[in-house]
């Protein structure tokens, strides 16, 4: 058993602190496109969503992922290194329950419009890994699952406005998230293929699932370009990244790593293109 600083940097390796923006990035983006002056930014609402969905979130998201997934990480070199394996620790089945029970802070100070983005998540966030469902394994269903990205912002947009987001947005985000997914399972094939895994990478292969990352941000790019012509010209980004990756003698799984840099930078540009209309009308 490990000691308790011991614990809690395991706990922080296991929530993946590399992603952490994929998931309270949504939250910044979603609150800047749906405040109607700067007193809209920071309320407890936005606050509790964005540091629920910082931390919290992860431990849950990838907690379960590694409780449940004890027998295919010992395939996964991607273990060695950045991520950590589950040993068995009682802690972090109770601190995966604990930021599950976490939740009800930014619920109770949300209105009710945005508690279906909420609940939508935690279902989809256990499901993913979990048993009965365990999504995961079950092609297509792992890659649409991961539309779940999408749903704190969805939710902060809500809270915010006041609405639910518009369509072609969540529709975007939930195409963006898919693709991105499926793209991360790229360098997992062959543990996924040894541990008897069966996921939509594993099924359609390298080389058919660079494709389907390539037209899953294709067709999130004309989404969001529907709503704006320059954010569909930064979104487009990923698809050319793709077909770079996929023509040339970059190996996928080092590209893999760049990706959290990748989306932090375009996150930062959509959010502050967002903080530009609320300040300058």
């Amino acid at each position: 058993m490990m000691p308790g600083d011991g614990r809690l940097r395991y706990l922080l390796k296991t929530s993946r602190p590399r992603f952490w923006l994929y998931l309270a990035g949504p939250v910044a983006v979603g609150v800047v496109y749906a405040a109607r002056d700067t007193s809209d930014l920071f309320t407890p609402a936005t606050l509790a969503l964005f540091g629920y969905f910082l931390v919290p979130a992860n431990v849950l998201l990838y907690g379960v992922n590694d409780v449940f997934d004890v027998d295919v990480d010992a395939e996964n070199p991607k273990k060695e290194g950045r991520e950590v394996r589950y040993g068995g620790d009682p802690v972090v089945p109770a601190a995966v329950g604990l930021c599950a029970l976490l939740a009800l802070v930014p619920a109770a100070l949300t209105p009710p419009l945005a508690w279906p983005w909420i609940a939508g998540f935690l279902a989809l966030g256990v499901a993913y890994s979990a048993p009965p469902l365990r999504l995961k394994t079950r092609p297509p269903l792992d890659s649409l699952s991961n539309g779940l990205y999408v749903l704190p912002g969805a939710a902060a947009y809500a809270a915010v406005a006041g609405t639910h987001p518009p369509l072609l947005a969540a529709a975007g985000g939930w195409i963006w998230s898919m693709a991105m997914h499926t793209f991360s399972a790229i360098p997992d094939i062959d543990p996924d293929r040894a541990a008897g895994i069966e996921t939509t990478a594993t099924r359609l292969g390298e080389r058919w699932t660079y494709v389907y990352c390539g037209a899953g941000w294709t067709l999130a790019a004309v989404a969001f370009g529907l709503l704006d012509v320059r954010l569909g010209l930064l979104l487009g980004i990923y698809p050319v990244a793709v077909a770079l990756v996929a023509t040339s003698s970059i190996g996928v799984s080092r590209a893999y790593w760049w990706y959290p840099a990748v989306n932090t930078v375009v996150g930062a540009l959509l959010t502050m293109g967002g903080l530009w209309r609320v300040v300058h009308g």
